[in-house]
């Protein structure tokens, strides 16, 4: 099973920026789409981000659009997330997940997922 890695949270003020890493162990024929979910502290996981590996389709939460940027370096099956105008609400655990459809990933239905990164905002 690909094993997933997530890195480059930290703790930073409002308005700053962060960009977060997933460097996957192998390639993994069934996931088709790597995303990023967050979860706070006694809230339920909420869905940042999806991109589909092999045409480059992108989803993005509501309350994120227009502030964050999936990318993918597919060579070294790297996922980033550039996070920009952070907000204190961004506060949580940053996770990438593997998914095996695009649909899956954007419904929150992941095969895998790693440790996590933790994102605070705060002034």
């Amino acid at each position: 099973q690909v094993q997933l890695v997530e890195s480059g949270g930290g703790l930073v003020q409002p308005g700053e920026s962060l960009r977060l890493s997933c460097a996957a162990s192998e390639d993994d024929l069934d996931y088709q789409t790597v995303g990023w979910f967050r979860q706070a502290p006694g809230k339920e996981a909420e869905g940042v981000s999806c991109m589909s590996i092999g045409d480059g389709r992108t989803y993005y939460g509501d309350s994120v659009k227009g502030r964050f940027t999936v990318s993918r370096t597919n060579a070294q099956n790297t996922t980033s997330l550039q996070l920009n105008s952070l907000k204190a609400e961004d506060t949580a655990k940053y996770y990438c997940g593997g998914a095996r459809t695009f649909s899956n990933c954007v419904s929150g239905n992941y095969g895998s997922w790693g440790p996590g990164t933790q994102v605070t905002v705060s002034s």
